[in-house]
């Protein structure tokens, strides 16, 4: 079965596997969920094909962006490409980070992973919104008591 593909998509996979093999990795945080392809690279971050600095232009979302590659030392070594989806800004930047560490671990187990789980980047925030219940104003907030 042959698919149709834009002349953009296939020359974009066919450097990608010129390269190295593609790592695909996902990471969730509350509603977020970042689907990532990590390839060696110059250190380039796309986000839906936007540049990091252009999606995350708070310095704070960078940074929580980019932590686990600082920490295992390769931040100019790979290139990153993103798929980001739901969530607010807080929530995706904290999902790609999981997808980061999850990338990484695939190039080298042995020697990040104790750094990445020191720093709790292998761990899967599992906080979501709890649901307004019926009678309620909100999930647990009440309406006003009133003695008669």
């Amino acid at each position: 079965m042959t698919k149709k593909h834009s002349s953009q998509n296939l020359l974009t996979w066919t450097i990608f596997d010129s390269i190295m093999e593609v790592i695909n990795t996902i990471g969730r945080r509350k509603t977020a969920v970042a689907r990532v392809y990590l390839f060696e690279g110059k250190g380039n971050i796309t986000i839906n094909k936007r540049d990091l600095n252009e999606y995350f232009p708070v310095g704070t979302l960078q940074y929580i962006v980019q932590q686990p590659l600082n920490l295992c030392e390769v931040a100019g070594q790979y290139d990153i490409k993103v798929n980001l989806d739901g969530g607010g800004l807080n929530g995706q930047a904290e999902a790609l980070r999981l997808g980061i560490s999850r990338a990484l671990l695939k190039i080298n187990e042995a020697d990040f992973r104790p750094k990445l789980k020191a720093a709790g980047f292998l761990t899967r925030d599992p906080r979501e919104v709890e649901r307004k219940k019926p009678g309620r104003p909100k999930a647990r907030k009440r309406f006003q008591f009133s003695k008669r």
